[in-house]
C-alpha cells in the first residue's frame, strides 16, 4: 500500500509541475506586457482601461498559438504516462 501512495504523489507533483510549465509562457508574457503598458501609462498620463487589456490578451493569445504544439505534446506524454501506470492501481 505504501508503493501507491509514492506512486499518487509523484502523479500529484508531476501533474502540478506540468501544468506550471504549460502555464508559465503565457502568465511571464502577460506580465510582462503588463508592466510595459503600466509604465507606458504612468509616464504618459493616458489611464484608458482598454490600453491595458487589449496588448495582454493578444500577446498571451500569440504565445498560446505559438506554443500550442509543445504544449500539446507535453500533454499527450502526460496522459500516457498516466495510463501506463492504471494497472498499478488496478484499475486496468
Amino acid at each position: 500500500m505504501p508503493e501507491i501512495d509514492l506512486q499518487v504523489t509523484d502523479l500529484a507533483r508531476e501533474l502540478l509541475m506540468t501544468a506550471l510549465v504549460l502555464a508559465a509562457p503565457a502568465l511571464m508574457i502577460g506580465l510582462m506586457v503588463g508592466v510595459a503598458v503600466s509604465l507606458f501609462q504612468a509616464l504618459t498620463s493616458v489611464q484608458e482601461q482598454t490600453m491595458s487589456l487589449i496588448p495582454k490578451m493578444f500577446a498571451v493569445l500569440g504565445v498560446t498559438l505559438v506554443l500550442l504544439s509543445p504544449m500539446m505534446q507535453l500533454m499527450r506524454d502526460y496522459t500516457l504516462r498516466i495510463f501506463d501506470q492504471l494497472h498499478g492501481f488496478g484499475l486496468s
